[in-house]
């Protein structure tokens, strides 16, 4: 059994140390991990399995005979990097938008479209967190009943935008309830106790970059370029987990809330949550830490019977981001991609 060298860009980071902990956990039979990052976190010591790794500036040279390298250091950073680690012989997993909707990159959740993973030419792209959890959710019902149309509200945790973010909505938070003056850094307004209807900038089309990203990788990881897509992306005082309210119109009538039940409770990746009458359905406090991708509140549109409306929770820093990033490589490996 061939052994790995792995390496983590960006491992002091919240997501690159999610990446290193479930690649502790992971089968993945490895021979070395170099954890990676700027020159100002060099020489910190972290533990992996049973052993001390001491942490390494990324550069060019550090790729050479790395098998596997994971990046999460944003996208700057993957766009000097990853070409240089491809020219070692590395495949790159990447976590950033850098290259998501590059031509000839395969933007992959195993869940949905791990066949896209063959075509790649020492890059695979990592999606948006919002659009894993969405997509996850809905390839089984689009094989089983086809798709046009998806419609999207997203409730964002404040993780999304790093470890400052969570450390002003806990700030804001004893700050308003110590009824005193509050100030935001991080997000264009105040966060505790509120929501902003914005993540990332505006695009001149009236949409954010975030919106425009769930719309335009669905349409990429599902193949269905003339898919219907709309997003509105909303960041709540919430640390873990991104919760969505999703519409979706099939193609084919006759599906029930029974039918979609059904393909959801046995669907990989995924857990159902959907007995009203026990207050059953999902919530990101019961999601943190969790692979998986919880559904509920399924329900049949009033007016239009090819469209149902779901309910789709999960860690964002999980499967939005770490452990879709691990199952990749994974997969590379179980396919004999590597």
């Amino acid at each position: 059994m061939k052994e790995y060298v792995v390496a983590i860009v960006g491992a002091t980071g919240a997501v690159g140390m999610k990446m290193t902990q479930l690649l502790e956990e992971s089968s993945l039979v490895m021979k070395e991990m170099r954890l990676l990052s700027s020159a100002r976190s060099a020489g910190k010591v972290v533990h992996f399995r049973g052993e001390e790794v001491t942490i390494l500036e990324a550069k060019p040279a550090i790729f050479r005979g790395v098998d596997i390298a994971l990046f999460s250091a944003g996208g700057d950073v993957s766009r000097a990097l990853v070409p240089e680690a491809i020219k070692h012989g590395a495949i790159c997993i990447d976590n950033t938008s850098a290259f998501r909707m590059d031509e000839g990159v395969p933007l992959v959740v195993p869940e949905v479209n791990e066949q896209a993973l063959f075509a790649h030419k020492g890059l695979i792209a990592n999606p948006n967190c919002s659009t894993i959890q969405m997509v996850t959710a809905l390839a089984p019902l689009r094989a089983a009943f086809g798709m046009k149309r998806i419609i999207v509200s997203t409730y964002q945790a404040v993780s999304g935008a790093g470890a400052a973010a969570i450390d002003e909505l806990k700030k804001q938070s004893t700050t308003i309830i110590n009824e005193k003056e509050v100030e935001s850094a991080v997000f264009p307004y105040p966060i505790a106790f509120n929501c902003i209807p914005q993540i990332d900038s505006f695009h001149e089309s009236g949409y954010t970059l975030e919106e425009l990203k769930m719309m335009n990788e669905t349409k990429k990881i599902m193949e269905l370029p003339d898919l219907k897509v709309a997003a509105t992306c909303v960041r709540l005082p919430v640390i873990t987990g991104h919760s969505e309210s999703v519409y979706v119109e099939f193609e084919q009538e006759g599906a029930t809330v029974t039918d979609v039940q059904r393909l959801l409770r046995v669907a990989p990746g995924v857990t159902l949550q959907d007995d009203p009458s026990t207050l059953e359905y999902p919530m990101p406090a019961d999601c943190v830490d969790k692979k998986d991708v919880f559904v509920g509140r399924i329900r049949q549109d009033v007016d239009e019977l090819k469209g149902f409306h779901l309910w789709i929770v999960s860690d964002n820093l999980v499967k939005g981001a770490a452990w879709n990033s691990v199952q990749i490589a994974e997969r590379l490996v179980a396919l004999k991609i590597i």
